[in-house]
């Protein structure tokens, strides 16, 4: 099969963070030095081959840069400095710019005016609905499901949930079509990808691989972040009637455990996060992409508003709560709308993905060639 050369893309590469390709002289050290490059699938060498040689077909084709977890050991190793675990980032962001249909992702990669113009839009826009559209507005008490009826706000999740899983789930499945070609996918039996689909929800749920890398504690912090997201997520768009309500329950009522849960977890997560960022501790921590700020900043901002929101309600301070609802809402919109299908946020739908189509794929060739090794026996 003939492949097109595209000389540009180490040069585009670079423009989503990623390192000058040409210091790497291939030597495989950060392949061999790396706990989850395996045999089918190994990396950042192979996919650092591809960037220097400009072959933009394999490296849509490959699943590594959704592999790599970035502990840092390929870059602590390299003898040339030429950090390939940075460059691993800048491809998963730069696949994410060619799975995205609309364009937006890259434009949010590759320009500071536009992400910081299109969140700040959005969030322009929200505050514009609520200063159109609120209810009434009571002062003698705190009646928030007055002021934003609880109908109208559950309304506007299922609308925002359905509008990102549309743009997400498009892309994802361009994703599937890169990295298993049509003529592949025919191939594999439904029963395949159905038994399978165990590892795209373990995967999805407990990014278990990253437990293999030699640091314990990023993994379980991006575990509970992901278990306080999750909590947080359902609160709002499945439970929002049960968690928006006007009357102060006691506090081991489940709504109030959870909430605090969900807060405390994604304060401390991205706290600490943006700490170590700021501070560059760490080969993780060293280079730090704007996405990767407003990712942490908007996910922090959320959920602190969100219990600034909660005190002011406790304190019986109705102005105060309404305003700190509309800011609260002004943040979390713009992060879920933009962030989520076509930010940093997507990587928790393709990496899972990435894992799953590998196992998809090994299993259903293995399952082809014993299929043909029998098939002579069986004529004989």
């Amino acid at each position: 099969m003939s492949l097109q050369v595209d000389p540009q893309l180490p040069k585009r590469v670079v423009q989503f963070g990623g390192e000058d390709t040409s210091m790497c002289m291939n030597c495989g050290n950060c392949t061999a030095v790396c706990p989850l490059s395996k045999d089918s699938t190994l990396f950042p060498r192979k996919v650092i081959r591809y960037l220097q040689l400009g072959l933009k077909e394999k490296l849509l084709a490959s699943p590594e840069p959704w592999l790599c977890y970035y502990c840092g050991e390929c870059s602590d190793t390299c003898p040339r400095d030429a950090n390939p675990g940075e460059t691993m980032m800048a491809a998963r962001r730069y696949l994410i710019s060619e799975y995205d249909w609309t364009g937006l992702s890259k434009r949010l990669y590759v320009s500071r005016n536009w992400e910081i113009g299109l969140l700040g839009g959005t969030a322009l826009f929200v505050i514009a609905l609520f200063a159109l559209f609120h209810g009434p507005v009571v002062t003698d008490r705190v009646a928030l499901n007055t002021f934003a009826p609880v109908k109208m706000v559950e309304l506007g999740d299922w609308i925002l949930g359905l509008l990102l899983s549309s743009f997400l789930l498009s892309n994802v499945f361009r994703m599937f079509r890169f990295l298993i070609p049509p003529e592949e996918a025919r191939r594999i039996p439904l029963s395949v990808y159905l038994s399978e689909l165990k590892t795209l929800v373990i995967h999805g749920l407990t990014q278990r691989r990253w437990r293999e890398c030699e640091d314990k504690v990023q993994w379980l912090k991006h575990f509970l972040l992901v278990t306080g997201y999750g909590t947080m997520f359902l609160l709002i768009f499945v439970f929002l009637r049960w968690f928006q309500t006007d009357e102060i329950r006691p506090l081991w009522d489940p709504s109030r455990l959870l909430g605090y849960y969900a807060t405390c977890v994604l304060l401390y997560v991205t706290g600490t996060a943006m700490l170590s960022r700021f501070r560059k501790e760490g080969r993780l921590h060293q280079h730090s992409h704007l996405t990767d700020w407003m990712f942490l900043v908007l996910l922090f901002s959320t959920a602190l508003t969100g219990i600034f929101l909660h005190a002011a309600r406790l304190a019986g301070f109705p102005l105060l709560t309404y305003y700190t609802y509309v800011i609260h809402l002004a943040i979390a919109v713009p992060m879920l709308i933009i962030e989520v299908p076509f930010g940093k946020w997507s990587h928790l739908a393709y990496r899972p993905l990435a894992v799953y189509l590998v196992t998809v794929r090994e299993r259903g060739r293995r399952q082809e060639e014993t299929e043909t090794a029998a098939a002579p026996a069986a004529a004989g």
